[in-house]
């Protein structure tokens, strides 16, 4: 089969514009049909200015080329548009054809991806600090503590009734406090946990009963489901804890006296999506994607670029753990946690390896 310019085009995973004078859409790749959501048939009968938001940089941008006949770049451009998305942000590159100057040649590439990667090494960072202050709670914290509650509770033998509320206030805070250690302390874990083919739907359907019997019986469920997803390489157990964590935030988030509180669970494959594993050349794909999102107040601007470090929390009783936790195991599941603020809605998107049998097979689910 030749490999002829339109399936070069076509193969590229970026998208890519041919704009002629007065904008005229000349040719789009299948990136820039999927990108824009609308077919190359429609995008000729139209001009750049009616794909863009009005006033866009692009637009400036196609003729800053044609008046240098040289290259431009421009960076975190926002195309979005009702249609594709309100908030789309690119990174522009425009070149104009070398045989004629008053062709210009558009690709872009979302920003999206590229700084959840860049976030996502961040969050592993994060992990791993927190794995080792629960490595030095659990030694430094733990044993004394033991030692108090045990001094306590010989002491409330010898004491009134009077002081043995004091007593038994010592023995409650330990507790307490040893809970919280013990939490910590399975940050620490860094035995081999066991995987396998995990049916994301079943994962999903399990948190959500257990939140519709608990602390979300308040809230609407929507599920928003793609059957022919594929089994995720995983631990159920630790899945099952990721998605609890995220509902658990998201009908909090929404509150208990919200009357048309909404959550939604989506699932979706993802082709092209790849990380690379740090210390090697090996990269994973990462096709597999569930979603939790709800229309609570937001997250606040303040917090959103540290939302997944340790103690960052804008609950009044939250330790500040839960996210911190998800990040730690979805990272050691090899994937990416991310999460998009917007008024009114958060959307958490969790991105995991697919399943794949010794013998190359995908499983089904």
């Amino acid at each position: 089969m030749k490999a002829t310019p339109d399936r070069i085009m076509n193969a590229l995973p970026l998208p890519v514009l041919t704009i002629g004078q007065g904008g005229q859409i000349l040719h789009a790749n299948s990136a820039a049909e999927a990108f824009f959501d609308v077919s190359l048939t429609v995008m000729q009968r139209q001009s750049l200015e009616r794909l863009v938001p009005f006033g866009s940089p692009v637009l400036g941008l196609v003729e800053e080329v044609r008046r240098r006949g040289a290259s431009v770049s421009e960076y975190r451009i926002d195309v979005g548009s009702p249609r594709i998305g309100l908030e789309r942000i690119v990174d522009v590159f425009a070149t104009p054809m070398a045989e004629d100057g008053d062709i210009v040649v558009l690709l872009l590439q979302e920003r999206t991806m590229a700084d959840k990667m860049n976030r996502q090494l961040t969050h592993r960072g994060a992990a791993r600090s927190v794995t080792a202050l629960g490595a030095m709670l659990a030694h430094e914290i733990k044993n004394p503590l033991s030692g108090i509650r045990g001094a306590a509770q010989l002491l409330e033998q010898s004491v009134g009734q009077d002081d043995r509320v004091l007593t038994q206030l010592i023995c409650d805070e330990t507790d307490r406090i040893v809970k919280l250690v013990e939490r910590m302390e399975e940050f620490g874990e860094e035995r081999p946990v066991e995987r396998g083919p995990v049916n994301v739907h079943g994962v999903l359907d399990h948190v959500k009963r257990l939140a519709q019997s608990g602390f979300a019986r308040h809230i609407r469920f929507v599920e928003n489901y793609d059957p022919s997803l594929p089994a995720v390489l995983g631990n159920r157990d630790q899945l099952i804890q990721v998605a609890l964590n995220l509902v658990k935030n998201a009908a909090e988030a929404i509150g208990i006296d919200a009357p048309d509180g909404e959550v939604v669970l989506s699932t979706a494959f993802r082709t092209g999506v790849r990380l690379q594993v740090p210390g090697s050349k090996e990269r994973i794909r990462l096709p597999i994607e569930f979603s939790v999102r709800d229309n609570g107040p937001g997250i606040p601007a303040d917090i959103a670029g540290e939302l997944f470090d340790p103690f960052i929390t804008t609950k009044a009783q939250g330790s500040g753990l839960g996210l911190a936790w998800v990040a730690k195991i979805v990272g050691d599941h090899g994937g990416i946690v991310e999460f998009d603020p917007a008024p009114r809605r958060t959307t958490f998107r969790v991105l995991l390896p697919m399943y794949q049998a010794s013998d190359g097979r995908v499983s089904e689910v």
